[in-house]
């Protein structure tokens, strides 16, 4: 039966998109000449997608050395300033098929498209990352190559944004699971550009034992060396990387926080999203997801108390029932949305 699903997801997915591909609409000159990052890295090439006005840009990252897809909905009056949503996928970089457009992504499993159709907001969303936690890592890894994400992510791909786009360096970022520390890094990294920051269903804390169990986990399943990241057990990296010890530097940028607790929810059911009907689907999210966001729950209480302490304000956002899951994402985000959209006016 899944092989089934997948199979009609995919087709209904490609009749879609040669729909959308059929009349596609032009990509702005300026998106292909748009000015280079201080480093080097650039747009090579640009595409109109579909559907929703997305436009797939092909970046040359300096620092990782290779080209990054990223795929873009401009904002709803492109030829006007905007600010710029970044969405950061979870563990398989919104990946997991050989088309994003057919993976698990925020643009195919949410409907952020619908959501922010009429803001004047320009959504980014980069493909890949698998088992990164997007950071950048100690040394070169013999099955993930060169990972700089922080890097492309804070100092690359903004001012390409940009430049392309009519930023106005007010952005937000949000990322689920794996990406969720990886967004209070880069609002660490630069407060001024990332004014708000929403952390979905994540463990924000890296270093201590657990948060290194689950790190180690997640790069290896992906065949990497933990080593390679931020080093041995005990190496100062873990904690200079860990955005928990250093939440101070988050004063002043808003926060969002949320999670389940694993307990089976209204969407966990035969009818929820992304679930089709299918039994075993349903079991994965309810076993597999119901322990992850167990997990998570525990790791957001703990951010609740460091923010707490130090007087931090954030919203947290602990659902009574919930799996780690899509459909639980998409209303997070509408939440999140409700607090980032004061950065993106209407047009």
């Amino acid at each position: 039966m899944r092989g089934v699903l997948m199979c009609w997801l995919a087709a209904v997915t490609l009749v879609v998109a040669g729909v959308a591909q059929a009349v596609p609409e032009p990509v702005p000159d300026r998106v292909l000449a748009a000015a280079p990052a201080p480093d080097g890295s650039r747009v090579v090439a640009a595409t109109a997608t579909g559907p929703g006005r997305v436009l797939e840009l092909t970046v040359f990252s300096a620092a990782m050395g290779r080209e990054i897809t990223v795929a873009v909905r401009p904002a709803a009056d492109p030829d006007a300033p905007a600010g710029t949503l970044y969405l950061l996928n979870g563990v398989d970089g919104g990946a997991d098929t050989a088309n994003w457009r057919s993976g698990g992504n925020w643009f195919t499993r949410t409907d952020v498209l619908e959501l922010l159709a009429a803001a004047q907001a320009t959504v980014v969303m980069p493909i890949g990352g698998a088992g990164s936690f997007y950071a950048d890592w100690q040394s070169d890894d013999p099955a993930l190559g060169t990972q700089r994400w922080l890097t492309f992510l804070t100092t690359e791909l903004p001012p390409i944004i940009d430049a392309a786009f009519h930023g106005t360096g007010r952005d937000a970022v949000a990322g689920v699971s794996m990406s969720s520390s990886a967004v209070f890094r880069m609002a660490q990294e630069l407060p001024q550009r990332f004014r708000l920051a929403g952390s979905f269903s994540g463990c924000v804390r890296t270093s201590d034992p657990a948060g290194q169990a689950m790190v180690s986990a997640i790069v290896t399943a992906h065949h990497g060396d933990r080593a390679n990241l931020w080093g041995a057990p005990g190496d100062p990296a873990w904690t200079a990387n860990d955005p928990y010890l250093h939440a101070e530097r988050l004063r002043g940028v808003g926060l969002y926080v949320s999670t389940g607790n694993g307990l089976p929810g209204p969407l966990d059911t035969l009818d929820g999203p992304h679930i089709g009907g299918d039994p075993t689907t349903l079991a994965d999210q309810l076993l597999i997801g119901g322990v992850l966001d167990a997990i998570t729950a525990q790791c957001t209480h703990q951010l609740h108390t460091r923010l707490t302490t130090l007087a931090i304000p954030a919203t947290f956002d602990f659902r009574p029932t919930g799996t780690h899951s899509w459909g639980y994402w998409q209303q997070d985000l509408h939440t999140f949305w409700t607090q980032a959209q004061h950065l993106f006016p209407t047009a």
